[in-house]
């Protein structure tokens, strides 16, 4: 099947696209966008990998569903697009980096300058259909994900996995330690952010991790 992804992930994740799983997949998506109003926009479901080639690679971090209301979501876990308001997880992980490293909030939730540094903002599910949360799960996408963790997780060193909540926690079977920081914390929603998140420094102990590895920290 010819998947139109960025080369680097295509040429790693090639096995998955000929997959009879993958192939199911693909179906199910297609008959959704003809049926149902489903987000992202098509053209951006694998948004997360173009806009961070697998060659640049250095972070991850996971999320689990596409938020599911009108011109939120384009491909990236947790962003928005410019002129959306801030949806309350997006809000506090930009309090805690405010707390963590100095930077101020921003105007705009689009976190795509994060996935050009080499940043992978990668939902667990790719698609999911307006106002129906969860929609998606469990019809193919988490094992695609989880070939696509597991790959950079092989193939990379010196990676940053940030993994915020018990569903993000629960992929940490898929990524060796011995070669990469894992950093854990309870979920950025309200209902948990209290327990944990605010003050984890996570965007401080990520770029300290990438610069004792020799890499370009992340201009967060």
């Amino acid at each position: 099947m010819d998947v139109k992804i960025e080369a680097g992930w295509k040429a790693h994740l090639k096995t998955e696209f000929e997959k009879e799983y993958f192939s199911q997949l693909i179906s199910f998506v297609k008959e959704e966008y003809n049926t149902q109003r489903i987000y992202p926009p098509g053209k951006l479901i694998f948004n997360a990998f173009d806009e961070c080639p697998f060659d640049q690679l250095k972070v991850v971090i996971l999320g689990q569903d596409p938020y599911h209301g009108p011109g939120q979501a384009h491909g990236l876990c947790f962003s928005v697009n410019d002129g959306i308001p801030f949806p309350p997880s997006l809000r506090n992980i930009f309090k805690e980096l405010k707390e963590d490293v100095g930077k101020e909030i921003p105007k705009s939730g689009n976190l795509t300058d994060w996935a050009q540094q080499g940043v992978l903002l990668l939902n667990a599910t790719l698609t999911v259909r307006a106002h129906q949360a969860g929609s998606h799960q469990k019809k193919g996408w988490e094992e695609f994900t989880d070939a696509a963790i597991q790959t950079a997780s092989d193939q990379k060193e010196h990676l940053v996995f940030l993994l915020w909540g018990n569903y993000a926690i629960s992929k940490r079977r898929l990524i060796d330690e011995n070669k990469h920081l894992v950093l854990t914390s309870v979920h950025p929603s309200p209902l948990s952010a209290s327990r944990g998140f605010f003050g984890n420094k996570h965007f401080s102990k990520t770029n300290d991790f990438l610069q004792q590895n020799g890499l370009q920290p992340i201009r967060w």
